[in-house]
C-alpha cells in the first residue's frame, strides 16, 4: 500500500497488481516491536496517560527487552511452544507485554473481556486449556471463584501484586532481558478469539500468525495510506475483541505508529474527545455507537483528526454527513468478522463512501455474494456475503471443532453470516444477518449463553435472546421467557443474573414473560418469529 494512490484507476491497478506476501518464517512480536527495536530503538510505540492525563511513553526497545523478560518468566514456568496464555486486562502495556511474550514463547493468545462474568471465563479458559492468565486487582476475585474448576492453569499472575498470585512486575523485573524469539511459520498458531455461539457455547477462533499480514491492506486503505507523519492511533474499542486488537494495536505497531492505550469503563464522548486532543490522536477506530454519542456533544478545539474508521453497524448517511461537518474527515466504513476482518472498506482518498455500503474489496481479498447452493449471484441480487480461501486474516480452525469449521465454508468460500447485495461497481451493501448474532454497540452477542444463563434460573422454563432495534446501539439484547408453574417473572433479577454471571455488554434490557416458545419441529426456537412480535 502507498500514499501515491490518488484515483480509482489507480485503486483497480493496485488491487490487479498485489500479491500476499510469503515469508517462509513469520512471528506477530517480531514485526510489531523486535524488527522496529533493530532499525529504530528510541521510536515510540505505546503511550499509556494516567487518571490525570500524564502520559508515559514506551519504546519500541524497552517493549522488546520487558517482552523478553516476561518471555523467560513463562517459559521458566514450564510453558512452551503451543500455550494458552490468557489476559484479562483493560488496554494497559502489561496487556501488550503479554502479547508480546506470549508471541516469542510461541504459545497463543487468549484475550478475555473485563466485562465477563465467573461463567463466561470458566468457559473460555476451560475450553482453551489456558495454562497462565495475567489479569488485575479487579478481575482476580473472579479468576479466584472459578480456580478449580481450571486444573489446566499453571500461572496466575497480577499485575498489582496481589497476594496468593505472582507478581507480574516483580517476576519481569528479576528475568533475564534476553530470549530468542521461536522461529515460527505464518500459519502457526498465535491467537485464539472467542466469537459469538448462536446454536450452542461460544467458539474459539484461531488465527496463525498470518493475520497480522491480512489486516495490513484494510488498515491502511482505511487510515487513507497510512503511516503519514504525525499519526497516533487510538480505539475505544477493547483489546479483547478482534477490532480493537487487529483493527488498531497490532497494524499500527506493525506500521510505526505509536498506539495511545486508554479503554475508559464506559464510553463517554468527552471523555473520548479530551483523550483525542491532549494526546495528539489523529486516526481512530470509532464504532457507529461510540459515533453516535460523539455527536450528541459539540466537537472541541483541538481535536485534529486525519483518519476515522468505523465498523460493526451501518453507519447511514447522516452521520457520514456529521463526519465530514464536525470532524473534517470521511469516515471510512469497513466489514469483516472474528474469522476474517477487514475483508471490505472505503477510503476517501480514491474510494469515497457511498451511503449504506461497507465498501469495496480491499486488496488481497476476494468477495462474492452466495447463493443457498453456494454460488455467486449476480449484481444487485441479494445473498450471503462471502470471502475467498487465502486471504491470511481468515482463520486457522475454530478451536478443536473440525465438523463446525466445516460448516462454516462453501468450497473455497467463507460464508461470513450476512447477507447483502453487491453492486456493479463492486460495493456491498449489507442487509442482515443470516443467523440470530445480535449486533450490539458494536458487540456481536450470541444468543446460546445468554439463554443458557437465563434457564439455569429455578424459575425459568425456557428462553430465548433476539436483538430489538435502538438507535443508539443498532440492537439492543432482549429476553422471552417461559415461566415453570408457579413461579413469577421477577425481570431485574434475571438482568442482574446475566450481568455478573456473563456480562454487562450481553445482559438483556428487557425480559418478556410468553406462554409458549415457538420451536421448529426439530425442537429449535424460532428467535426470527419472537423478533418479528
Amino acid at each position: 500500500m502507498k500514499p501515491t494512490i490518488k484515483t480509482a484507476a489507480d485503486w483497480a491497478q493496485m488491487r490487479a497488481d498485489f500479491r500476499w506476501p510469503e515469508p517462509a518464517r513469520f512471528n506477530i512480536a517480531t514485526a510489531i516491536c523486535d524488527g522496529w527495536a533493530q532499525r529504530d530503538p528510541d521510536r515510540i510505540a505505546l503511550v499509556h496517560p494516567d487518571a490525570a492525563g500524564t502520559a508515559r511513553d514506551y519504546s519500541y526497545r524497552e517493549l522488546s527487552r520487558l517482552s523478553n523478560k516476561f518471555a523467560n518468566v513463562l517459559a521458566g514456568a514450564g510453558l512452551s511452544e503451543g500455550a494458552r496464555v490468557a489476559i484479562l486486562l483493560p488496554q494497559v502495556p502489561e496487556s501488550l507485554l503479554t502479547h508480546l511474550a506470549t508471541y516469542k514463547l510461541g504459545g497463543v493468545v487468549v484475550p478475555l473481556f473485563t466485562l465477563f462474568g465467573a461463567d463466561g471465563l470458566r468457559y473460555r479458559l476451560q475450553n482453551s486449556g489456558a495454562e497462565a492468565i495475567v489479569t488485575d486487582s479487579a478481575n482476580l476475585e473472579k479468576i479466584m471463584e472459578i480456580r478449580a474448576d481450571l486444573p489446566e492453569l499453571k500461572e496466575i499472575f497480577s499485575i498489582d501484586g496481589d497476594p496468593g498470585v505472582r507478581d507480574f512486575w516483580a517476576s519481569t523485573f528479576s528475568a533475564r532481558d534476553g530470549f530468542v524469539t521461536a522461529e515460527t511459520k505464518p500459519d502457526d498458531p498465535a491467537l485464539l478469539v472467542y466469537t459469538s455461539g448462536t446454536t450452542g457455547p461460544p467458539k474459539g477462533a484461531l488465527h496463525g500468525h498470518r493475520v497480522l499480514i491480512g489486516h495490513l491492506p484494510g488498515f491502511e486503505t482505511h487510515h487513507d495510506f497510512a503511516p503519514q507523519p504525525g499519526d497516533r492511533a487510538w480505539t475505544p474499542a477493547d483489546w479483547a475483541w478482534m477490532g480493537g486488537l487487529a483493527d488498531i494495536l497490532l497494524p499500527s505497531l506493525a506500521l510505526g505508529i505509536p498506539v495511545v492505550a486508554s479503554r475508559m469503563p464506559k464510553f463517554d464522548p468527552e471523555m473520548a474527545y479530551d483523550l483525542m486532543k491532549r494526546q495528539g490522536v489523529r486516526n481512530a477506530f470509532l464504532p457507529p455507537t461510540a459515533l453516535k454519542y460523539m455527536r450528541s456533544i459539540p466537537v472541541p478545539d483541538g481535536v485534529a483528526l486525519r483518519s476515522v474508521a468505523s465498523g460493526g453497524e451501518a453507519l447511514g448517511a447522516e452521520l457520514l454527513a456529521w463526519g465530514q461537518e464536525a470532524l473534517g474527515v470521511t469516515i471510512n466504513e469497513f466489514y469483516g468478522s472474528t474469522e476474517c476482518n477487514l475483508v471490505l472498506g472505503n477510503s476517501a482518498t480514491v474510494l469515497p463512501p457511498r451511503p449504506g455500503s461497507t465498501g469495496k474489496a480491499v486488496p488481497g481479498k476476494d468477495v462474492a455474494i452466495l447463493d443457498p447452493a453456494g454460488q455467486p449471484v449476480a449484481p444487485g441480487t441479494r445473498g450471503e456475503i462471502a470471502v475467498k480461501r487465502g486471504d491470511p486474516a481468515m482463520f486457522l480452525e475454530y478451536w478443536q471443532e473440525p465438523d463446525k469449521t466445516a460448516e462454516k465454508f462453501s468450497g473455497d468460500w467463507l460464508r461470513m453470516g450476512d447477507e447483502g447485495h453487491m453492486d456493479v461497481d463492486g460495493f456491498v451493501y449489507f442487509s442482515a444477518r443470516t443467523d440470530d448474532v445480535i449486533t450490539s454497540a458494536g458487540y456481536r452477542i450470541g444468543p446460546a449463553e445468554i439463554e443458557d444463563c437465563l434457564t439455569g434460573h429455578p424459575d425459568i422454563a425456557l428462553a430465548a435472546a433476539v436483538g430489538v432495534p435502538d438507535p443508539d446501539k443498532g440492537e439492543v439484547v432482549k429476553a422471552f421467557v417461559v415461566m415453570k408453574p408457579g413461579a413469577a417473572l421477577d425481570a431485574p433479577a434475571l438482568i442482574d443474573r446475566v450481568k455478573t454471571r456473563l456480562s454487562p455488554h450481553v445482559a438483556p434490557r428487557q425480559i418478556e414473560e410468553i406462554a409458549d416458545m415457538p420451536v421448529t419441529a426439530t425442537g429449535k426456537i424460532l428467535r426470527r418469529e419472537l423478533k418479528e412480535r
